[in-house]
């Protein structure tokens, strides 16, 4: 069986192992031959990962965690309890030992932890010819061949070869003159996720980790930086529908899981909700003069939240693709509050004839004022909180919608209280 085909087989059966119980899982796993196995086990989530571990004979264990890459092993590592990835670790073999501490040095979320040291270099004086021959005779023992980072005599890195390309060269083209140049390069500490990032926007197949002095130590590919993507699209999804995200599928986690996952959340919610309910409370003798202001409270905190939650929502998708990238704060902040302006002034214009034909011109002028002034400020506080978020190094997405509703909801009661207070005389 080809690669290709393992891999589309691979896929096939991790859907089915999914589904399965924990010890149903090892039972499968275990009928298949070790290449494939290893294929299967590559495709699954760590925490499945994890439970396969806890289920199969030790022999299958340190033999799949030994065929793993390195990178992909420290990925797995990292999401077990020390004492058990201590215990892993030490039986790997002393090489395999070697660059598995070597990758755990580096930063956690960082491009060290993440590139795979088994690459295939090739200097750029070789010919087509003997590049193609190098590869033949070293490349199953590098993590991949997709790409080959091309190195001068001193091991620096001076640009990007791919495979494609290099076979269907001519025989005795040079690789200095074949490969892609300049390349990109990271260095170790760098974030996983901003070379994620730079992966996808220069549409490369690799990028090359280098130290101070340029010379290659590894290289994160671009399905490394896919899965980094897909893992902070799904947290952040999470995050901002204001849960806990997921670290298994979703038919693995049983119904007590799902509750834990959203119920901090939830209680941090109802705290903030508090808020709402002392505002209104402290305006009861404004309520009891005139009734009419109860009947516009859902409608007001309706719109000042769908905007604020509108407002973050877009703020953290451009921080997440890279658009504020060095951008003012303050720019960023006054461009959604003019848009709150904007839709504020909108929704007023279309507000005011209707109430003030069925209650008075004063109530229309309050809900109209009212809904100016909350849109606008919903709009600021939407767009600051993931900013200000970031600026103290805390996940924007963290700074969810939810939250952002809940706290619009308060100040926007405040503020449609005292416009009623100003225009209506009470």
């Amino acid at each position: 069986m080809s690669s290709t085909e393992m891999h589309s087989h691979a896929l096939g059966v991790v859907d089915v192992l999914r589904r399965l119980k924990p010890e149903e899982r090892a039972q499968m796993l275990s009928s298949y031959e070790p290449d494939m196995a290893l294929a299967i086990f590559e495709q699954l989530d760590t925490t499945l990962q994890e439970e396969l571990l806890d289920e199969l004979p030790d022999t299958e264990v340190k033999q799949l965690i030994e065929s793993l890459d390195p990178d992909d092993r420290v990925r797995l590592l990292d999401a077990l309890p020390e004492a058990i990835a201590d215990r892993l670790l030490s039986r790997l073999n002393r090489r395999e030992m070697r660059l598995t501490r070597k990758l755990m040095s580096y930063p956690e979320e960082s491009a060290g932890r993440i590139m795979n040291p088994e690459y295939l270099p090739v200097r750029d004086d070789l010919t087509a010819e003997d590049a193609l021959a190098l590869v033949h005779r070293e490349g199953r023992s590098a993590g991949t061949i997709d790409a080959l980072p091309v190195i001068d005599e001193d091991r620096c890195v001076v640009g990007l070869l791919s495979l494609s390309k290099l076979v269907l060269a001519e025989p005795f083209d040079r690789v200095g003159d074949l490969m892609v140049t300049p390349v990109p390069t990271v260095s170790p500490e760098t974030d996983q996720e901003a070379v994620a990032h730079l992966i996808q926007k220069a549409d490369l197949l690799a990028v090359p980790v280098v130290d101070e002095d340029e010379r290659l130590l590894g290289l994160i590919t671009v399905d490394d930086a896919m899965d980094i993507l897909q893992s902070e699209r799904e947290e952040d999804f999470a995050l901002v529908s204001a849960s806990e995200p997921l670290d298994r599928p979703y038919f693995s986690t049983s119904p007590i899981g799902l509750a834990r996952s959203r119920l901090v959340w939830l209680t941090l919610l109802a705290v903030a909700g508090v808020l709402t309910v002392n505002v209104l409370g402290a305006f009861e003798e404004v309520l009891d003069q005139v009734i009419a202001l109860a009947l516009f409270i859902p409608l007001l905190i309706g719109i000042g939240g769908n905007c604020g939650a509108q407002s973050a929502t877009t703020v953290i998708r451009a921080m997440a693709i890279g658009d504020l990238a060095g951008r003012n704060p303050i720019m960023i902040i006054s461009r959604e509050g003019l848009t709150g302006l904007i839709l504020g002034t909108g929704v007023a214009t279309l507000a005011f004839l209707p109430v003030m034909l069925i209650f008075e011109v004063n109530l229309a002028i309050t809900i109209a004022l009212t809904l100016v002034a909350i849109c606008t400020l919903a709009t600021v506080v939407g767009s600051s909180m993931p900013l200000l978020a970031k600026r103290f190094n805390i996940d924007p997405a963290v700074v969810s919608a939810p939250m952002v509703t809940t706290l619009v909801d308060a100040s926007g009661l405040l503020v449609y209280f005292l416009i009623a207070m100003i225009v209506m005389g009470l």
